[in-house]
């Protein structure tokens, strides 16, 4: 008999997208470093990687994380 019982995250009818296996799974069938998730349907975890793209697009345009907004263009030090 196992002391430890190993567990998997998640619950049923949660959805993810498994990146390795690149589909729509229900619950917790893959370790939780290879999906995203959890969705509430399996629409939205169909869409996973559409919605990834469009949050880092997002993420690179936004001007408020950028370190180089209001500094001179030049790093040169000055003579």
């Amino acid at each position: 008999m196992a002391l430890f019982k190993k567990r998997t995250a998640g619950k049923p009818g949660e959805w993810y997208y498994c990146l390795e296996h690149q589909k729509v799974e229900e619950g917790p069938d893959c370790p939780a470093k290879n999906r995203f998730g959890p969705y509430a349907t399996r629409e939205e975890a169909a869409h996973a990687m559409e919605t990834a793209r469009e949050r880092n697009l997002e993420w690179e345009t936004d001007p408020r994380w950028h370190d180089t907004a209001g500094k001179p263009e030049s790093q040169e030090p000055p003579d």
